[in-house]
């Protein structure tokens, strides 16, 4: 009866330390995240200090606008309508803003244009993407963990 309960007392102190000093998940830092998708993009476009000046300032300005949009569309899709005109509403509105996130990346894509070569521009939007890809698939994040403790 001794030895049991030193067994259970063991196990529940080994649990608490696990649970005590485990490495929980960081949470999501929007500052740390645009100061990251920032340097990945000036370093795989090759952006110099002046582009990236001009051209920051304006990627920023989109994309707050795009995370209107972007919010806007979310809304939409979270609830369910529950009848078919609303429904049939909901799909339109989501429609109608889809293409208004498309129109507003093609003026700003215009605008980035002007300041930068299209190269650089064509760059940028790649690296962008990948950024995306890299940050938001955990499998992939996983697999570089591994690869970079092996290091």
């Amino acid at each position: 009866m001794k030895n049991m309960k030193k067994v259970i007392l063991t196990l529940l102190l080994v649990i608490a330390a696990t649970v005590t000093f485990a490495n929980p998940e960081p949470k999501f830092d929007p500052n740390r995240y645009n100061a990251e998708l920032q340097q990945y993009i000036t370093r795989e476009a090759a952006l110099s200090p002046q582009e990236a000046a001009k051209f920051f300032p304006l990627y920023r300005e989109m994309q707050q606008k795009q995370r209107i949009l972007f919010q806007q569309v979310h809304r939409y899709k979270r609830i369910k309508p529950t009848d078919e005109k609303s429904c049939r509403e909901n799909i339109k509105k989501c429609d109608e803003l889809d293409v208004q996130i498309k129109e507003l990346q093609q003026l700003y894509h215009n605008k980035f244009l002007k300041i930068l070569p299209a190269s650089k521009v064509y760059d940028i939007l790649k690296a962008e993407d990948k950024f995306h890809r890299q940050m938001f698939n955990p499998q992939r994040n996983r697999n570089n963990d591994r690869q970079n403790k092996r290091r």
